[in-house]
């Protein structure tokens, strides 16, 4: 059986069967092990790990320690709450629309990023202006419909992933910004600092940052410091601004101050840095790396609103999850009627209720030649509407959703 228990009652001879935080948050080799030692569990600790999921079968018990599935019946209930009103935001042009316009804004945005970091590693500076005009495409394409390059930022090449990681960071927060009413001025700047909060990985070596296996102490300490390397190329960037550089420099400080290069607290960290530690985070568990599979979005906004009140702020995890929706675009998700469809729009009326491009048939266990789409915000016959009874993983079904957007 599977439970999850607080650290403080971890002990010797109990299997983990999942660690509960971002790979980029502990230096063990996989998700799943078992405690050896008191060592290990201090080590845990260490990490500012607070609870991990333990296997029963493999290991002691913890006969107060709640069940997976009790965890998850309490997430899923909680997060229907949070996205069952009306959405704030306003689609200005549809996704087809902007689809397009969006394509051609994460190529550029790639290429330049790459130019960028390539000139830091050979000694050069940022080009600030460059940067803003990059900033500035991406927020006004976030203003007509966010949902395009939300979607976009997720698919990506694996050995691209710092180029594609900084635009879709960037593209997130200035999202995320809009749905908290910042000013579009100050959106510019968090902006330009989430677009470099991972500047100072030019200055780490690539072997380390491309390693498959588990990270030594050594390794892990040196990768933490990309954080200052960062700060102190912005700060010697003329006309980057405080709020852009707090934005870059704060994006691995936790609330519980578990987070690096500080182990700032609660209100030490900046509304920006517990906004962008919480997008950092979200694409860093939607992406695929060399030592990790890709996590589904809903997957991943159920494990970071566990993680709320502990190493995220609740309040902005609650307010994240209305932003990007529990079935962002470019989702797969089951309906009641059995069939499979990638989620291609938002409906004005319900978050739980998108547009679903149709694809996939389980009940005959065949494609749909001609995919079709559904509004469910919209009654469907004598029978009602369908409904959203679950997500899926696109890879268990051989579904490329981007074929489909």
């Amino acid at each position: 059986m599977i439970k999850k228990i607080r650290t403080a009652r971890l002990k010797p001879e109990m299997y983990i069967h999942d660690i509960n935080c971002g790979w980029l948050d502990h230096p063990f080799l996989g998700r799943s092990f078992k405690v050896e030692n008191d060592e290990m569990v201090d080590k845990i600790v260490k990490y500012g790990i607070r609870e991990v999921y333990i296997d029963t079968d493999l290991g002691p018990d913890d006969a107060d320690a709640l069940t997976k599935e009790e965890v998850e019946r309490d997430i899923h209930e909680k997060l229907h709450e949070i996205v069952e009103k009306k959405p704030e935001e306003i689609r200005h042009v549809s996704f087809n629309e902007e689809i397009l316009n969006a394509k051609k804004i994460k190529k550029e945005t790639i290429e330049a990023v790459q130019k960028i970091m390539n000139d830091i590693k050979l000694g050069g500076q940022i080009e600030k202006e460059a940067v803003g005009g990059l900033v500035g495409n991406i927020i006004n394409s976030v203003f007509r419909n966010q949902d395009a390059l939300i979607a976009l930022g997720r698919l990506r090449k694996t050995d691209e992933y710092v180029y594609n990681h900084s635009m879709s960071v960037c593209v997130l927060m200035s999202s995320f910004a809009k749905h908290l009413g910042v000013d579009s001025g100050l959106i510019r700047q968090i902006g330009i600092g989430a677009m470099l909060h991972d500047i100072g990985t030019t200055k780490i070596p690539v072997k380390i940052l491309s390693k498959k296996t588990a990270l030594s102490e050594a390794e892990y300490e040196k990768i933490k410091k990309h954080v200052s390397f960062g700060r102190m190329l912005l700060e010697r960037t003329e006309g980057i601004t405080e709020v852009s550089i707090i934005t870059a420099s704060q994006h691995h400080e936790r609330l519980d101050g578990s987070g690096y290069p500080n182990g700032l607290k609660g209100g030490e960290i900046s509304r920006y840095g517990q906004a962008i530690a919480i997008v950092d985070v979200y694409d860093a568990l939607t992406t695929k790396r060399c030592y990790k599979r890709k996590i589904p979005p809903t997957e991943a906004l159920k494990m970071m609103f566990e993680w709320g009140g502990l190493q995220f702020n609740k309040e902005l995890i609650e307010k994240f999850i209305r932003c990007v929706g529990i079935y962002p675009v470019g989702s797969l998700v089951r309906l009641e009627s059995g069939l499979l469809g990638v989620v291609v729009n938002h409906s004005e009326e319900s978050l739980l209720k998108p547009v679903v491009r149709i694809v996939y048939n389980t009940a005959r266990e065949s494609n749909i030649a001609i995919p079709y789409d559904v509004d469910l915000s919209k009654p469907l016959g004598k029978g009602g509407a369908d409904r959203i009874i679950s997500y899926e993983s696109p890879e268990k079904w051989d579904i490329l959703t981007e074929v489909y957007l």
